[in-house]
Order: C-alpha cells, then sequence, then structure tokens
C-alpha cells in the first residue's frame, strides 16, 4: 500500500511540475487572444480614415497596422487608443467612434500579432514598445504636441496606457476603462491559481500599481460594478494610488465590455467633461 502511495504522490508530483513549466512557458497563451481577421472597418461605417503602417524598427520587418481618425469637426484633441487582450481594431471601432463624436482625431492600431500587424505573438515588452511606436508615430509624423495627446486604455489597454505614460510625462491625460492593478493581483482573483507558485511563475506582470503613483497627468478611471473579467474594485485601488489629478467614474451593474452602452448619455458627458478640462484642449 505504502509503495502505490509512493508512485501515485510521485506521479502527482510530476504533472504539477508539469503544469508549473507550461504557465512559465506558454503563459503568454493565456493573457493575449488575438484575432487576425477584420470584421468592421472605418470604411463599413462610412468614416472618413488612413490607413497606416508603421515599422518597428529598420533592423525587423514587423509593422503595425492601424486607422487614423479624423473627426468630422473642428478637433479639440487627439486620442492614442489602446485596446484589450481580444480581437482587433475592427472590436473597437464603435468605441472609437464615441471619441470622434466628441470632437477628437483617433489613432487606433493593432499590437504585433494583431490583426493585420505583423510580428511574432505578443508579450509584455512588445506591446510596451508597439504603443510607444503608435506615439512616437503622432509626434513625428503627425507633429503632434504630447500635451494635446489622450491615452485612452481599456482592459490590458490601461495597463499598457499607465506604462506609456510613466515614460512620456508631458501626455494631456489618460481615460482607463475596466483595468486592473496588476497581472499578479488578477491571478490572486482566480482561484485556480492558488495552487501555484504565481510569483515565480508569472512574467507578465503589467504592475500599474508600481507605475500610477509617478504619473503626474490627470486621470480618469471608468469601471463597472457588474465586471465579471476585472473586479471594479481594482479601479479604486489604482485611484486611491494615484497622487495626480484624478476622477473615479463607475456604471452600476455595467460588465466589461458595456459600460458605454449601458450608460451612453452620461458616459458621453462625463468623459467630454474630464477630455475638455485638460488645460491645452480647446472648450469648443
Amino acid at each position: 500500500m505504502l509503495k502505490v502511495f509512493s508512485w501515485a504522490a510521485i506521479a502527482i508530483a510530476i504533472v504539477y511540475a508539469a503544469i508549473c513549466f507550461a504557465l512559465l512557458q506558454w503563459q503568454t497563451r493565456l493573457i493575449f487572444f488575438p484575432a487576425s481577421k477584420l470584421t468592421l472597418t472605418p470604411q463599413m461605417l462610412g468614416l472618413p480614415s488612413e490607413e497606416v503602417w508603421l515599422s518597428i524598427s529598420p533592423q525587423v520587418e514587423e509593422r503595425l497596422y492601424g486607422w487614423w481618425l479624423p473627426t468630422l469637426a473642428d478637433a479639440c484633441g487627439t486620442v492614442l487608443y489602446l485596446h484589450g487582450n481580444g480581437s482587433n481594431v475592427s472590436e473597437n471601432l464603435e468605441q472609437a467612434y464615441r471619441w470622434l463624436k466628441l470632437g477628437f482625431n483617433v489613432f487606433l492600431f493593432d499590437y504585433r500579432g494583431y490583426g493585420r500587424s505583423s510580428g511574432p505573438f505578443p508579450n509584455e515588452e512588445r506591446v510596451y514598445e508597439d504603443a510607444q511606436v503608435a506615439l512616437d508615430y503622432l509626434l513625428n509624423q503627425r507633429g503632434l504636441d504630447p500635451r494635446d495627446i489622450i491615452v485612452y486604455g481599456h482592459s490590458l489597454g490601461g495597463a499598457i496606457a499607465i506604462d506609456l505614460a510613466a515614460r512620456n510625462p508631458n501626455l494631456a491625460g489618460l481615460v482607463l476603462e475596466s483595468t486592473f492593478t496588476s497581472l499578479r493581483d488578477m491571478a490572486d482573483s482566480e482561484r485556480i491559481y492558488s495552487l501555484f507558485p504565481v510569483n515565480w511563475i508569472l512574467s507578465q506582470r503589467f504592475d500599474s500599481m508600481e507605475k500610477v503613483p509617478s504619473l503626474t497627468m490627470p486621470i480618469m478611471y471608468i469601471h463597472g460594478t457588474g465586471d465579471r473579467t476585472v473586479p471594479y474594485p481594482m479601479s479604486q485601488t489604482l485611484y486611491a494610488a494615484t497622487r495626480a489629478p484624478k476622477q473615479l467614474y463607475l456604471v452600476p451593474e455595467a460588465d466589461h465590455n458595456n459600460v458605454a452602452a449601458i450608460a451612453e448619455p452620461e458616459y458621453l458627458k462625463t468623459v467630454s467633461e474630464f477630455a475638455r478640462s485638460l488645460s491645452r484642449l480647446p472648450s469648443s
């Protein structure tokens, strides 16, 4: 009986070690869910747009694909749109259109591995680099002043936006919707990961809590209280840790991806008032 128990224990240990190794090696597959097919384009919505291709560097043949969407009215600023971990830019056009209606130009793009953007499967380091390439495009090719650029990040895009702002402190402000404190905290919120040594395994950190105290630009946090993907208290925690001018907007019962749709009139009014309060943006 003891011998059988010993072999069973060894087998369990081997399986456990194998799972830990798999989580260590392939955790990006549990974080990023890119889709290559574009299901919607600006042309389908009748929106003026310009296709944009951005090279990562002269040394590699990897490019980012995106859309420059000019507002039909006189622009009162530009939004750099950083989407979340799923699908691609086509699933974010409806939200981008809301920014257009508020009077902002929008540049949205896909990280490497998403949509038409080429390159390897995404990871934390690459998406940070991709966001910087997109911002550099607005600064160097569009000739925009960083103080006229608002960065909008949804979910994982919020963590990318926070990292970008930490490296570019002259941005006008951040609007962070349905985002999280860190992937470590996200793992803690899922009971199954309590079985594993997450601190040792986790290489993709996206630690926004470490970065937000150093930010100086105005920040708005938005979250639905019915979010079943990212617990809304995470936005409250980020808000409490933020020293810069800040605002927290909670939408009752809204889930992870429908905050704007649930509270459309109030949402647009609240976001517009925040964006237009930023000092360099015209009030027209």
